[in-house]
């Protein structure tokens, strides 16, 4: 069946339609089990009491008694010999017998309910005669009150499921034919609001994801225009040049300059690669530290810079240490490369019992208070042209910035005046953070 609203309305109407004949099916077994029998014996005790009646006091204590029979339950009641004839009256009344040759009966007769209850010696017949019309149906209105309430209910059931489930899919349909706004905003506290909900988030992550990739491949073709542009026209120049090895030391530079940008981008995606190519360990992150200094002294020479560090972090947190290395190694170079000569670079490690914070400072300029939040966008610099004689193509702080996200930490920038200070927050076990 293509349509659910469809299974659902049949589910449904079939099932109140089994309720409903089972409910028909109890109530007859009920009824010939135990209201049949009980009548029945009502209907003899009547019977006997008439004929005793009849024996002590003839007819006329006959009619006695039937007359408070029929002061009691409104109907007629009559006393029959076996021929049918009224004992009382001495009227014919046969014609009232449904089933002349059974010993107990019960149906319409004409405008009249029968019910007829034969002496166990066959000698007379006790009548009780209602006035009531005849007709098979009396409870088919409440039948159908049943039923029309059930398909009601059957109709709004599925209504209720299978509407939001169609405004959902043409949310999604307009989300995969590239309307990444279309959210389907519920509210609602059940499985479907909460399907709705998780949709909202996913199309959340992936609009980012999307735009940012967008927005990377429009930077990545920003930055390569230029150095490629750069390139060619030193080639020809190379072609043309009476000092043919300081052209060729000018293309050298620029090929330099691709690669280099070549190789950050590799790394962004290879950070945002599957799960499942990530290393996670315990790591002691004052060691993870000092390894990384160490990789940065030369750096950090070459500009006569000193780089210090203080406080401690005990005990390991749970990280791909090739990441976190990754990440500590770009904000320090990031330092150096801003540091003034002569100057130190302070790094200091806190700890708690569910995260640890890095701080790395340097002593240089700062940068405007309205870049901080753009430090760690894809290939934003401050000072594009100081950044590119530096040797920086941008993507430094941005890859530092995922990989901290990746293990559900933070990273931020401020002005320490002098300098700029940026902190890494991470927890100890990224898992416990985010759930398995």
């Amino acid at each position: 069946m293509k349509s659910l609203y469809a299974w659902i309305l049949i589910s449904m109407v079939s099932t109140s339609s089994l309720g409903l004949l089972a409910y028909t099916m109890i109530s007859g077994h009920i009824e010939r089990t135990y209201l049949q029998p009980v009548l029945q014996a009502m209907d003899e005790l009547q019977l006997e009491d008439a004929r005793e009646a009849l024996r002590t006091g003839g007819p006329a204590a006959v009619s006695g008694y039937l007359f408070r029979l029929d002061r009691l339950f409104g109907t007629g009641h009559y006393l029959l010999d076996a021929a049918g004839r009224d004992i009382v009256s001495g009227e014919d009344r046969s014609a009232w017998l449904v089933r002349p040759q059974a010993v107990d009966s019960r149906g319409f007769v004409g405008a009249h309910f029968v019910v007829a209850h034969r002496s166990g010696d066959g000698r007379y017949w006790f009548l009780s005669v209602g006035p009531r019309q005849a007709h098979g149906g009396t409870f088919v209105p409440y039948y159908l009150v049943v039923v029309g309430a059930a398909g009601l209910l059957s109709v709004l059931a599925a209504a209720g499921v299978v509407v939001p489930i169609r405004r959902l899919a043409r949310v999604v349909d307009r989300f995969g034919k590239g309307d990444l706004s279309a959210r389907s905003k519920w509210r609602r506290r059940d499985e479907i609001g909460r399907l709705g909900r998780a949709f909202d988030d996913m199309a959340d992550r992936l609009e980012r994801l999307v735009v940012g990739e967008r927005r990377l491949l429009e930077d990545i073709s920003h930055e390569l225009r230029s150095p490629l542009a750069r390139l060619k026209l030193a080639i020809k120049l190379a072609r043309t040049s009476n000092d043919p090895r300081a052209a060729l030391d000018r293309v050298e530079r620029h090929l330099d300059r691709i690669a280099s940008l070549t190789a950050e981008i590799v790394e962004m995606v290879r950070i945002e690669g599957e799960p499942q190519n990530q290393r996670w360990e315990a790591v002691e992150l004052k060691g993870a530290v000092e390894e990384v200094m160490a990789d940065c002294r030369t750096e950090a020479d070459a500009r006569k810079c000193r780089i210090q560090i203080a406080g401690h972090v005990a005990g390991a947190i749970v990280c791909d240490r090739k990441l976190i290395e990754r990440a500590l190694e770009n904000v320090l170079r990031n330092a150096i490369r801003f540091s003034p000569e002569h100057t130190a670079i302070d790094m200091e490690l806190n700890d708690s019992p569910t995260w640890v914070t890095l701080a790395v400072r340097d002593f240089g300029p700062g940068v405007p208070a309205n870049t901080l939040e753009r430090l760690f966008e894809p290939f934003f610099r401050v000072d594009a042209a100081r950044d590119s004689g530096r040797g920086g193509v941008g993507l430094g702080l941005s890859i530092a910035k995922r990989a901290v996200v990746l293990h559900c930490g933070t990273i931020t920038a401020q002005n320490a005046d002098p300098g700029l200070k940026v902190v890494i927050r991470l927890p100890r076990s990224p898992q416990a953070t985010q759930g398995p």
